[in-house]
């Protein structure tokens, strides 16, 4: 296996969405544990950025930004506990109804929070969880509550058995089916991602050279790349475009690239991003659709720049490129259609975030051994 220990390269476009988040609230500890890079780098590029500006033209610190987004989560938080509540609210509960809504939503809002908002004594909660149970009864209460971590971590895209073969990895014993009917009680279902269907596209296209022939097997990362564009909406802006490459080895989105218009610089900034990260040393092919974009001498120049090697799918042979089709399937399932983004920023901010902390570093696939993207790559540079 080739060596592919290289420095972590950060591209300008991923800098500068780490300190954005930064100022939307997120600690320096949880970026750095979230995307991978140290918190001294981080506090670099927040130093290197302005400060953040108000709707109202003032600018404020970083750090007072940080207090006001926290005092929001608190009001936020106070006003989610009394639409959960409500239930309980509305109708004559015992002592050890408050206690479980309250074990349910600890793992998300203080105790004393939850409390004072539910208007409950923390005096008569902590003596309801002195009540006996079952042993039954608890290793089914300590079961859910782990499977709604582990579903709600996912944010509600892992199904039974991804849930499953992360609480083996944790210590429990447990099959398949029991996690499954702990989900049914607890009303859990995951948001499910139909297979990827091709349409035919009827555009006179000229047929180029197919290097990859539908031999997704790789031995490394950075033998073999696809890459493609979907679509993304916006209220203020309407359609906007989202470019991705995806290494075949690690399945991780390398390179990405969002934007109002679908043009032949959206997807080669997606690529410049990709080999600026990656670093390619050996012999690479890229694969994509025959789109203008992809086929257009500004595009070729670039790879030939790169001494990539490009291939292109078959005119309607859709499922030549079908990996990185289906990436932005369960993108547009787990995240896309859940969201209705306000305009571009927002949009950029939430895609982000999903394939930077989510999908990269943290999604499970079936595919590579139920290992994240980040982890396969990390083996293949010897990196621990």
């Amino acid at each position: 296996m080739a060596n592919h220990k290289h420095g972590k390269r950060y591209n300008d476009d991923f800098r500068k969405m780490v300190v954005d988040l930064y100022r939307s609230g997120q600690s320096v500890r949880e970026l750095s544990s979230e995307y991978g890079v140290s918190e001294v780098t981080i506090y670099a590029w927040i130093k290197k950025f302005n400060p953040v500006e108000l709707e109202d033209g003032s600018s404020v610190t970083p750090d007072d930004y940080a207090k006001m987004q926290k005092e929001m989560l608190k009001l936020q938080q106070e006003n989610e506990i009394l639409k959960k509540g409500y239930g309980h609210i509305r109708k004559k509960v015992t002592d050890n109804d408050i206690t479980d809504f309250i074990e349910q939503e600890r793992e998300y809002y203080p105790v004393h929070t939850l409390c004072e908002v539910l208007g409950v004594p923390r005096s008569t909660y902590y003596q309801s969880l002195t009540f006996s149970i079952s042993k039954q009864e608890q290793e089914n209460r300590q079961l859910t509550k782990e499977i709604i971590r582990i579903f709600n971590d996912s944010k509600q895209r892992y199904g039974a058995p991804k849930i499953h073969h992360l609480l083996e990895l944790a210590g429990y014993h447990v099959s398949l089916k029991r996690v499954q009917r702990l989900m049914k009680k607890a009303n859990i279902r995951s948001i499910t991602t139909k297979k990827f269907r091709p349409t035919p596209s009827k555009e006179k296209i000229i047929e180029r050279e197919n290097i990859l022939e539908r031999d997704f097997e790789t031995k490394t990362i950075n033998e073999k790349w696809v890459g493609d564009i979907t679509y993304i909406h916006t209220l203020k802006q309407g359609w906007c475009y989202l470019a991705t490459v995806l290494d075949l080895h690690s399945r991780k989105i390398v390179g990405h690239s969002f934007g109002r218009t679908m043009t032949t610089e959206l997807i080669s900034t997606a690529l410049r991003n990709a080999y600026e990260t990656q670093q390619p040393c050996e012999e690479l092919i890229f694969h994509s659709d025959l789109g203008s974009q992809y086929t257009s001498d500004e595009f070729a120049f670039l790879i030939t720049e790169f001494n990539i090697m490009h291939s292109f799918s078959y005119k309607g042979s859709p499922y030549d490129n079908a990996c990185i089709e289906s990436f932005h399937a369960i993108l547009k399932k787990e995240e896309v259609n859940h969201v209705q983004y306000l305009d571009e920023y927002s949009a950029k901010i939430a895609l982000f975030q999903y394939i930077e902390g989510w999908y990269n570093r943290k999604r499970i696939h079936g595919s590579i051994n139920y290992m994240t993207p980040q982890e396969v790559e990390n083996i293949c540079r010897n990196i621990s």
